[in-house]
């Protein structure tokens, strides 16, 4: 049993159709998932891409990315990074965060090819204590959270050379860009934010210039490595942009009940969604409000009648914080179920 996970019996381990999942069950489209894989290997093959786990948070859909030639990861958490490392999928596995956990950082560069972001004295000095071999220079770009100013990364950098360090080169993201709906425009602020990046780069050195993400991944033509994830299986955010990438992931809920006065009310609320980016829509009408366990829904007046045991498409949001709900992706072909792949990443 993965960690985390609560024990299941036979016949919910092993459903053959969407119909037979307990729900709220988070279910992958296999062939829009590889429609997706495929854009992106189109734009971004081999080493191009560094997939980031922290989207699905799953060492078996990891695999899938890996047998296609992306063998180097990156992760938002140490866990999730010790779940690689213990999956064997350890080649080239780079935090792309702050940490000061120096007692695990020990343990996981014992075992794995570990690379980690530090943007002060401090992170520095955890990868120090946790006898890191190899980090980045996380610079901020315009993105109000991690990395150092260009101008501090290069006494950084020497820092951490003199304590016998390989300083692999810089990583900065353009998060705050990933939305920008015109292109054009799009494109200039990328390139702005690539040229503080790139001004850090000169002064760092190194091979390595990392940054990016599903939004700029076909734009971002600065760096040497794109950041991506959400592209594997997209959701209603992203598809608000121009990409090739469709919503692959939905989660599966069972009608409870059914009001006269024409609502119907499914068994997947908040605890199952990520709302940050909004709440997640129904396409054959409207999502009225999410509660605890409940999503209310507003059935269209003619063309559709739930009954009490039908089961829902939901689709989230924002991939991130729902995946991190759920023990499992079910991934299907139409109504059959044809995998399991547990998400055994989840928690810190």
């Amino acid at each position: 049993m993965t960690d985390g996970q609560s024990p299941m019996s036979a016949a919910q381990q092993s459903p053959a159709t969407v119909a037979e999942l307990t729900t709220p069950a988070l279910v992958i489209d296999k062939p829009t998932f590889d429609a997706n894989c495929a854009a992106m290997d189109a734009v971004l093959p081999g080493l191009k891409l560094r997939p980031h786990v922290k989207a699905f948070k799953s060492t078996d859909l990891a695999r899938q990315l890996a047998d296609a030639g992306h063998t180097a990861f990156c992760a938002a958490t140490v866990r999730e990074l010790e779940g690689m490392a213990a999956a064997g999928l350890d080649h080239d596995l780079l935090l792309a965060n702050q940490t000061l956990d120096a007692p695990r950082l020990a343990a996981l560069s014992a075992q794995a090819d570990v690379t980690i972001a530090i943007d002060s004295d401090e992170t520095l000095q955890a990868a120090i204590d946790g006898g890191v071999k190899k980090v980045l220079i996380d610079v901020e770009v315009g993105m109000p959270r991690c990395g150092c100013s260009p101008e501090e990364a290069p006494r950084l950098a020497e820092k951490a050379r003199a304590a016998g360090i390989d300083v692999r080169g810089v990583m900065g993201y353009e998060g705050h860009l990933m939305m920008v709906m015109d292109r054009e425009s799009k494109a200039r602020k990328v390139e702005r934010a690539m040229a503080i990046l790139l001004e850090a780069h000169e002064k760092v050195g190194g091979d390595v210039v990392s940054g990016g993400g599903t939004g700029t991944f076909d734009i971002n033509t600065w760096v040497t490595e794109i950041q991506a994830g959400s592209y594997v299986v997209s959701d209603t955010h992203y598809d608000q942009l121009d990409s090739p990438f469709k919503q692959a992931m939905s989660v599966v809920a069972t009608v409870i009940s059914v009001n006269s006065k024409g609502w119907a009310v499914v068994d997947a609320g908040l605890k199952a969604f990520g709302l940050d980016h909004g709440e997640p829509t129904w396409p054959d009408g409207t999502l009225m409000f999410c509660s605890d366990e409940h999503s209310t829904l507003a059935q269209r007046a003619d063309d559709l009648k739930l009954s009490v045991g039908d089961r829902v498409m939901l689709r989230p949001a924002h991939v991130d914080p729902t995946v991190a709900r759920h023990e499992q992706f079910w991934v299907t072909d139409g109504d059959t179920i044809v995998d399991r792949w547990a998400i055994d990443l989840r928690h810190w």
